[in-house]
């Protein structure tokens, strides 16, 4: 069957990744970790990169409010927009940030048929909030792939706030890079 000029064209447009920083709190290094996986996406031009940081939308909790408030609405756009997401997922008492909850549960179909990479880190390298987070995006419908970066608080960061990723992590990300460009690309079709 001859593919369309629609189609085609579809296929041929850089997929648009948001690379979701996962934490709200002060102080917090999900900005330096979603920067260095930012640096290593954009050098290989086979997407359009961006940080989405989910302090910017000032969310309310989930339930609360009228539905219609700014940041909802502007959150409810950025998703929509992208084709696939990297969440940078810290663990905090072996789990996700509830931040990181309430933007999942602040969105539904906006989530629908796309794929996600997982970064994460803690103690123990984020292995916890990263299972957490997959099973919730299970039911939002996302694709999460298999590679995992995981960075640990003791042998990537100095005292704890300054990142300095191990040279070893680099491979990782890539190949999480490519599984999340080939699902994401892969599901593009079913929305």
């Amino acid at each position: 069957m001859p593919v369309s000029f629609y189609e085609e064209e579809k296929t041929l447009e850089k997929l648009k990744i948001g690379i979701i920083l996962g934490s709200t709190r002060i102080g917090r290094v999900s900005p330096q970790v979603g920067n260095w996986v930012k640096e290593i996406a954009d050098k290989r031009e086979d997407a359009t990169y961006e940080i989405v940081d989910i302090a910017d939308f000032k969310l309310p909790f989930f339930g609360e409010g009228t539905g219609k408030e700014p940041g909802l609405l502007a959150w409810s756009e950025k998703l929509s927009s992208l084709d696939g997401f990297v969440f940078i997922v810290q663990e905090y008492n072996h789990s996700i940030t509830g931040a990181l909850k309430n933007a999942l549960d602040s969105a539904r179909d906006e989530w629908n048929n796309k794929a996600a990479g997982i970064v994460s880190y803690g103690s123990t390298g984020g292995a916890r909030a990263a299972e957490h987070l997959r099973g919730i995006l299970g039911e939002l419908l996302v694709a999460d792939v298999r590679v995992n970066p995981t960075l640990s608080l003791f042998t990537d960061f100095e005292n704890f706030k300054t990142f300095k990723p191990a040279d070893l992590h680099l491979g990782n990300v890539h190949a999480m890079l490519d599984q999340t460009i080939a699902w994401s690309g892969a599901l593009k079709n079913l929305r």
